[in-house]
């Protein structure tokens, strides 16, 4: 392998990606836009809950519970209502999420030291966010309840009476619960994957379709040198995606990088090698710029966004999808991104992940210049 011809092959390429100005928006702005649109519009968190009460027993006893709910930041009350049918009204429409319904003997129930039932009504259309909902409500309730018990003990007792059990709790990592801690790093290697990959799965089906195949086959470029001489400017880009993706969730989305900025765009390039390979693996199988790119976007987006742990969690798929999930190596990425953004750990904690990344990275570079031949047929 001789660096000159490499040096060549990379300059005919960079000339190419500077003179069409679709490549360049495709491998810059796309990268940033997808960042930005999915970075706000992509949200895990539930707050300011939709929700009406119908409170029947007007009561000192209901409108503190009521209170409770107003001022909590998981609820919003929207509306007072008198009637089943306008609960159900407003559950339709989507006024409202929770509707609660406060019994006419609520009160008595609490003062006679009875069970005092509360009804709740959960729009499970998004059984995500009624599961939420419902869990905030058992809190805010749980809390109600406690705070009840313990007047009813000092007016019985007359004497304070301390908690049996003080919980305390310590969110570790992303102490705010915020989401976008949690996606902003996985979106980084879902983009850089699907985006490396389309990138590259256009050079050598272009050179085919253009006809400057020929020309390039009667050169004495070898193969292997073709091979990384196309790939280097798209490696140039992505490292430059991956440092304005960094520089956005830090500056811009508020996401704590806790780890090593050295290990993140070492495991970065490591991944960026073995995804713009797949892409040239998936153009030299191909020939055909559309076909190319339309399965470089099947193999690299849907397995990278649902079975990559970036939205739902692996532990919680089915067995045989869990075992189908090892073998995206975004994945693998992921995991590293999410360690080291939000835990700060680094190849003591995350040398599997760093290995079977390398593995990857190394077997779809030899096997793309495997595959390459210098022949017409």
């Amino acid at each position: 392998m001789k660096i000159l011809r490499v040096r060549a092959i990379a300059k005919k390429e960079l000339i190419h990606i500077l003179r069409d100005p679709r490549s360049l928006g495709m491998a810059i702005a796309i990268p940033m836009l997808l960042l930005l649109l999915f970075g706000y519009a992509l949200s895990l968190d539930v707050d300011n809950v939709p929700t009406v009460v119908w409170d029947q027993n007007h009561s000192q006893a209901s409108r503190e519970l009521i209170s409770r709910l107003g001022g909590s930041r998981y609820f919003s009350l929207v509306d007072s209502v008198t009637s089943y049918p306008e609960i159900e009204r407003a559950i339709d429409s989507g006024k409202a999420l929770l509707a609660v319904i406060i019994p006419p003997e609520f009160a008595g129930r609490i003062e006679s030291n009875r069970p005092a039932p509360v009804q709740a009504i959960v729009d499970g259309s998004d059984p995500n966010t009624a599961t939420i909902a419902i869990g905030y409500l058992d809190v805010v309730m749980f809390a109600y309840s406690q705070d009840v018990a313990m007047h009813t003990v000092r007016q019985v007792r007359g004497q304070t009476v301390a908690q049996p059990v003080d919980l305390r709790a310590r969110v570790w990592f992303n102490a705010d619960l915020k989401s976008q801690n949690y996606i902003i790093p996985g979106l980084i290697a879902v983009i850089m994957m699907v985006i490396a990959a389309l990138l590259t799965s256009l050079t050598v089906a272009r050179e085919w379709e253009q006809g400057t195949m020929e020309q390039l086959i009667a050169t004495p470029v070898k193969g292997n040198e073709l091979i990384l001489g196309k790939l280097l400017p798209y490696f140039a880009i992505g490292l430059l995606d991956v440092l304005l993706a960094v520089l956005m969730g830090e500056f811009l989305f508020g996401v704590p990088l806790r780890g090593s900025v050295a290990l993140l765009f070492v495991m970065a390039a490591i991944f960026l090698a073995g995804a713009l390979s797949l892409g040239m693996l998936i153009s030299i199988l191909t020939r055909n710029q559309l076909l190319a790119s339309q399965l470089a976007m099947v193999l690299t987006f849907l397995p990278s966004f649902l079975l990559s742990g970036f939205m739902y969690a692996i532990a919680n798929m089915p067995l045989p999808v869990q075992a189908l999930s090892r073998l995206v190596p975004a994945s693998y990425f992921v995991t590293m991104l999410k360690g080291i953004y939000l835990k700060g750990v680094g190849l003591e904690v995350l040398a599997l992940e760093a290995g079977l990344l390398t593995l990857f990275g190394v077997a779809l570079v030899l096997l793309a210049n495997k595959l390459f031949q210098k022949k017409l047929v």
